[in-house]
């Protein structure tokens, strides 16, 4: 297959031989659309074969620089620790989007004038008694707010948090908020927004089979992927027509839903030849099934 390499795996904790895309994803009034994505492909794979190389988080920047958004749109971005960097503050600041994203931990804030990593801070510093409870989808979290520098960041707001109890020895889940306007449970309800993208990829393997691919041109790989977004924005566009109330279903729901309802249009096909006496061997044929 064109463009294979070495990618991590994060399931596996290792490095796996794979092709890699980043993505885009788009919630927006209780629905959930996978948007758009970009080949990584490594530099040493594109110097070898003249290609332009792009890294992950110029690929992200790419996608936000392209996302269709109104000016009267109030539009927050959310990542992983992987792409929080100064590029795409900036890129999403260019736009007017928010960020609200993951921080590692060995970045540094600025308390009283003195630069010290949040791991540190956090460990000699932070007591209980400086933390607010919070509570975000029956989840309770012990949270320290910070508002200041962050590495190349001027002012933003950064939430040191630690699950239903705090323990200093434990470094703390460190989420960013360019929007220092949001309060603490509007922050953290926002970041868990991402789980409809882990949960997307979820279904994107499990349901529609995004990883069991097996073409040789990378153009037919692309397309493939192409028609696999189509897909599952068609599943997440029926789920919403189909969930009624306080009953929301799923997208495994709704695949279910169609396979039971294709099988009974099969059957009833079955039925209906067989009633005008077509032979079985012509009814396997049309329904290209075998005996």
């Amino acid at each position: 297959m064109d463009q294979l390499d070495f990618h991590f795996s994060h399931d596996e904790g290792k490095g796996v031989w794979s092709h890699c895309i980043v993505t885009t994803h788009v919630v927006a009034e209780n629905r959930s659309y996978a948007w758009d994505f970009r080949p990584y492909v490594r530099e040493s794979y594109c110097e070898q074969h003249q290609l332009p190389f792009k890294s992950k988080n110029e690929l992200a920047v790419e996608m936000i620089t392209v996302f269709p958004a109104a000016e009267d749109e109030s539009v927050y971005v959310l990542m992983d620790s992987w792409y929080t960097s100064q590029k795409m503050l900036d890129a999403c600041n260019a736009r007017g989007f928010h960020v609200i994203a993951a921080v590692k931990a060995n970045r540094k804030v600025c308390i009283a004038g003195v630069r010290i990593s949040i791991s540190e801070f956090s460990a000699q510093y932070v007591r209980n008694e400086d933390l607010r409870s919070v509570t975000v989808e029956s989840k309770r979290y012990r949270v320290y707010a910070y508002e200041g520098p962050l590495a190349e960041t001027e002012n933003v707001c950064v939430l040191l948090s630690w699950e239903e109890k705090f323990d200093h020895a434990r470094t703390p889940f460190c989420v960013l908020s360019t929007h220092s306007g949001l309060d603490l449970v509007t922050i953290l309800a926002y970041y868990r927004l991402r789980w409809h993208i882990e949960t997307g990829y979820r279904y994107f393997k499990e349901l529609l089979g995004f990883d069991q691919y097996q073409l040789l041109s990378f153009q037919g790989i692309s397309r493939f992927w192409a028609i696999q977004f189509l897909v599952q924005n068609l599943l997440e566009s029926q789920r919403h027509e189909w969930s009624s109330g306080q009953s929301m279903m799923t997208l495994g729901d709704v695949v279910r839903r169609f396979r039971h309802e294709h099988m009974g249009q099969m059957i009833l096909y079955v039925y209906e030849q067989a009633l005008q006496n077509k032979p079985l061997f012509d009814i396997l044929r049309d329904l290209k099934r075998s005996a």
